[in-house]
């Protein structure tokens, strides 16, 4: 029954789609050697570029050229100090449902924002529907288009299991992608603070040469995330791709960090038992459409729900008995004690 699938791979190529297993075109050893991924790779990158122009209107010429030179942007004392406060407790003293993720000696939980949170907690709505926040990640994105939103608590207990998988420098993808994190808590060098290697988020000879070389091998490492699209490297390789050292984002409460995805980064090793609390966002779409709107989850009875769709199709998935990488917890405090180790 291949043969039915076959018009469906082929549409993949002009879409997001990365996966070198799922999708025999995408992972095809001939193709790749002969240019297919770096020719995905150029093409979205000049998309984007494109995209990105007709929105410069929406950030600061300061945060562009940020932007432009390392692939993130970090802005500090985004709100006065008494508004920061009156956030942090919106979000603190409330309970929300939840979900959580286990990954080595680190749980995530997510907490999908929903319109209701929007409405009812009045500083944390203003942020998160304001022009810095919105604005940065559709200009990183290259999408004026309504991203995905959660609160997002990650606790890392060194002592409690394996290396967490997102410690290992990666791309999430071969498009660039955007995502952004507002901290409600600090960040130390040795809490697992986001790490970035700055200026890897645009193309050089050495990167492509690289990117060629792991995607003709992809489809032949079964099911992990290098197989998956999302490409791993070691610190000897990146040594070797001429970019510059990694830069650790430690930065105090009330700053936000956005950054291209596509660039290589890693959530830093936590050396002591951490807690870190902030507001996410997430932005990827076509990367090969050349205007930045007409988003569907812009329209009315949409906007700001992706979110909740998601949640309620995370609901569906246990409620059917089908695998889900962020199992429910109920309704908590972003700060209580991770469900998944008690």
């Amino acid at each position: 029954m291949d043969f039915l699938k076959s018009p469906l791979w082929a549409f993949e190529l002009a879409t997001g789609a990365k996966s070198f297993v799922d999708n025999p075109i995408i992972g095809s050893r001939w193709l790749n050697e002969h240019g297919l991924h770096e020719k995905r790779l150029l093409l979205a990158e000049r998309m984007a570029d494109f995209r990105r122009s007709l929105l410069k209107r929406m950030v600061s010429a300061e945060h562009a050229e940020a932007y432009a030179r390392d692939g993130y942007v970090i802005v500090r004392d985004v709100l006065p100090p008494e508004d920061f406060e009156r956030l942090k407790h919106e979000v603190e003293d409330n309970e929300f449902s939840a979900q959580e993720m286990l990954q080595g000696h680190t749980v995530t939980r997510f907490t999908p924002i929903t319109r209701k949170m929007l409405r009812d907690l009045p500083e944390f709505g203003a942020l998160v529907t304001g022009p810095l926040f919105q604005g940065l990640l559709r200009y990183v994105g290259s999408w004026n288009a309504d991203p995905i939103t959660f609160l997002h608590t990650v606790f890392a207990e060194p002592d409690r299991g394996e290396r967490d998988p997102q410690t290992v420098f990666h791309s999430d993808t071969f498009q660039p992608t955007s995502k952004c994190w507002y901290f409600l808590t600090d960040v130390a060098e040795d809490g697992g603070p986001f790490t970035y290697v700055p200026g890897s988020h645009r193309m050089t000879p050495q990167r492509l040469a690289w990117e060629r070389a792991k995607a003709i091998a992809a489809s032949t490492e079964g099911r992990s995330m290098h197989a998956l699209g999302s490409f791993r490297i070691s610190d000897e390789e990146l040594a070797d791709l001429g970019y510059r050292e990694p830069v650790k984002v430690a930065v105090p409460a009330n700053t936000l960090v956005v950054a291209d995805t596509h660039g290589f980064h890693a959530r830093g090793v936590s050396t002591r038992p951490t807690i870190r609390l902030g507001i996410y966002g997430s932005l990827r779409r076509n990367p090969f459409l050349p205007w930045p709107g007409l988003d569907p989850f812009s329209l009315p009875g949409l906007r700001w729900r992706q979110a909740e769709i998601h949640d309620a199709i995370n609901a569906w998935k246990m409620r059917t008995g089908r695998p889900t990488g962020q199992p429910g917890v109920g309704k908590v405090r972003p700060l209580d004690p991770p469900r998944r180790w008690q």
